[in-house]
């Protein structure tokens, strides 16, 4: 790999990582804003609600700009936002200007997001994209499992303005390397790029690929809403202990991301996303009967590595054959269903089991358990509709080509 590529990939990387970081390092901050600012636990929440929310709402049209105007340059000028509002969340004199500095930061970050994966196939050959998916997802669940740590260590020793404050220079990293090394946007017929939105809708498989996306994010996202309900209430860990756990998960996405890209690169996108939805099932499978730490935590890895073998190849199946003019758009569709299945697992399957475990503050571990196999038996069913839309799409292909 020549030095243009290697510094392309690190730059997207970057990008990928910074703009994670951002969602996951916040949490632990959240006590100290509290006293910081002398206010509720429910006011502090925005911090985190605001960026998440701020993402969710211009991801497409972001994509859709970078179509329009240039991935290079959209991107740079995210990165730029991106650290200025980490510079104005880092100076902040009260909650509100917090708040509305990492509004300033989520839109950032979903520039940034949006970009580095549309730029994918604007830097590496087709027969390589599997593992710059794979990459790519690395670094995401990199900085998700980064955050909590790294945000405890700055908050113990410079304070909570020092969790944002560390990105200013990170960012200014990350501009470095894309303006040094990032190709050049090439001209297209901006007519393309206006109506790359609906042509994108209009799409039978790529609707298919951004609804499994979804209902896989959704099954995700109740590990992170469950678990320390289950790991403390049912199994009574201590915290740290409980904090431990929840971390597999993030570290086995990132040590299975690449192998996953390779894999697809290596067999095909659309037998990968079928291999890596069946071990999601055997995943959820497990997790609607487990008993036990032991248990859990196997069942947690197999769900995991799954998923990261999911996104690795449905990415890269949803990408690959799109036309340049249309890859910003499309790369934000793929980061806005997945961030609406985050949302919905956060919210119906969190419902799902407060509903089958009433009272989870003070109920008993076998009703803990109860909700926790309730719901991950319905995870079980949504990945098992996922399966069938995967062998759907899979079955219109030609089964003897090695479909990337």
């Amino acid at each position: 790999m020549s030095t243009s590529s290697r510094g392309s990939l690190i730059s997207l990387s970057l990008s990928t990582l910074l703009a994670s970081l951002g969602t996951s390092i916040a949490n632990v901050g959240l006590p100290s804003l509290a006293q910081a600012f002398d206010t509720s636990f429910h006011a502090v929440q925005w911090v985190v609600l605001a960026y998440l929310l701020a993402i969710t709402a211009v991801i497409v049209n972001a994509g859709r700009l970078g179509d329009r105007f240039g991935r290079r340059r959209l991107l740079l000028a995210g990165l730029l936002l991106f650290a200025v509002a980490c510079g104005l969340c880092g100076i902040a004199p009260s909650l509100a200007w917090l708040v509305a500095a990492r509004v300033l930061q989520g839109l950032g970050a979903a520039v940034m997001m949006a970009m580095a994966l549309g730029m994918v196939g604007d830097t590496v050959t087709q027969e390589r994209t599997g593992r710059v998916m794979g990459l790519l997802g690395t670094m995401s669940a990199v900085g998700t499992a980064m955050g909590p740590s790294v945000g405890g260590v700055l908050l113990s020793v410079w304070g909570w303005r020092a969790i944002f404050l560390i990105g200013v220079p990170l960012g200014a990293m990350a501009i470095a390397l894309a303006y040094r090394y990032l190709p050049v946007d090439r001209p297209h017929v901006a007519s393309l790029a206006d109506s790359s939105f609906w042509t994108s809708l209009n799409d039978a498989s790529l609707r298919t690929g951004l609804f499994m996306s979804a209902l896989v994010a959704a099954v995700i996202m109740a590990t992170f809403v469950v678990g320390p309900f289950y790991l403390s209430r049912g199994l009574g860990l201590d915290p740290e202990w409980m904090g431990l756990v929840m971390a597999v998960g993030p570290c086995v996405a990132a040590i299975s991301g690449v192998p996953a890209g390779r894999l697809t690169d290596r067999l095909g996108s659309q037998r990968m996303t079928l291999s890596g939805l069946g071990l999601m099932a055997c995943g959820a499978l497990l997790l609607s009967c487990a008993s036990g730490l032991f248990a859990y935590l196997g069942a947690l890895v197999i769900l995991t590595t799954g998923y990261s073998l999911f996104q690795a190849a449905n990415n890269t199946a949803v990408m690959t054959d799109v036309e340049p003019a249309r890859r910003g758009t499309v790369s934000g569709l793929l980061n806005l269903s997945r961030n609406l299945g985050l949302i919905v697992g956060a919210w119906a399957l969190g419902a799902l089991f407060a509903w089958t475990s009433p009272d989870v503050t003070r109920a008993l571990p076998q009703s803990i358990a109860f909700g926790l196999h309730a719901t991950f038996g319905v995870a079980l069913a949504m990945i098992l509709l996922a399966c069938m839309m995967a062998w759907r799409r899979f079955s219109a292909l030609n089964p003897l080509q090695n479909t990337h």
